[in-house]
């Protein structure tokens, strides 16, 4: 268990507005948040966790990610994309065994297909909707990342599959977290030093959402919100697991990032 590594990473920002992540706050004024994403290196095989953004919309960020761009503006570098940053710990793609999705929105993708021996892990309902999205949501999307020939993808079946241990050892298990989007999941880490480490990705985007003193900007289901916070507060209490917002700048920065690692 000695060489089980979480290692934080960030493939740059997003420039938007403080009512883009908490609702009905900040009057306009501006807020740029962080793109999480992680890797757990495991003697089962390696893990990426989300991604973040691709680096292959920076040449045309409107072309790839469409209109999103004007409310959400990528900040970022190539050098920043997962590929790039697994590659300074001297990881190959062929060296990924599993993507672990929370969800599809193009902030989370950038991991998709990139790594040709990787099975993907996703909620089946969540992929289904990423095709056919209703109006609201369909800019979060980005159609080219996960529409791809080939990949190897392993569909979870929401509350019948809470709690899936990916190794079945407990150190990393899916947890079904919908709200945010229909088929959202977040992900618990349990190490064997830096104990539990709860990855909430966008089923709490910043402190205010996991404190209940704003919804997020962005929501599918404002009640399924709601509960899928108790629920992680619940768990992150039984565990003493230590939370991961999905985009807040003040708690991220708190963080111990890439080469640094949790073990």
């Amino acid at each position: 268990m000695s060489n089980i590594k979480l290692y934080m990473f960030q493939s740059g920002t997003q420039q938007c507005k403080v009512h883009d992540i908490k609702m009905n706050r900040g009057n306009g004024a501006d807020y740029e948040i962080p793109v999480p994403w992680f890797l757990l290196v495991h003697p089962k095989g390696n893990v990426v966790i989300d991604g973040g953004l691709a680096a292959e919309g920076l040449a045309d960020p409107r072309g790839y990610w469409g209109a999103s761009v004007d409310s959400y503006k990528p900040v970022m570098a190539e050098s920043q994309g997962c590929v790039a940053q697994l590659a300074t710990l001297g990881l190959l793609p062929e060296d990924v065994s599993f993507v672990v999705l929370s969800h599809l929105h193009s902030d989370h993708t950038g991991a998709i297909g990139r790594f040709p021996r990787a099975k993907h892990i996703v909620q089946r309902r969540e992929y289904e909707y990423a095709f056919t999205p209703d109006w609201f949501a369909a800019g979060a999307y980005a159609r080219k990342d996960f529409d791809r020939p080939g990949l190897s993808w392993q569909f979870l079946e929401g509350d019948a599959s809470d709690h899936y241990d990916l190794f079945g050892d407990g150190v990393l298990q899916i947890v079904f977290t919908p709200g945010h989007t229909l088929g959202h999941q977040s992900i618990l880490v349990t190490l064997p030093n830096n104990g539990s480490i709860l990855l909430a990705a966008d089923a709490v985007y910043t402190m205010d959402h996991w404190q209940e003193k704003a919804l997020p900007g962005f929501l599918a289901s404002a009640v399924d919100t709601v509960r899928s916070v108790r629920k992680l507060r619940a768990l992150a209490e039984q565990v003493g697991a230590t939370l991961v917002p999905g985009h807040d700048p003040e708690m991220w920065s708190q963080f111990r990032l890439a080469p640094n690692f949790y073990d």
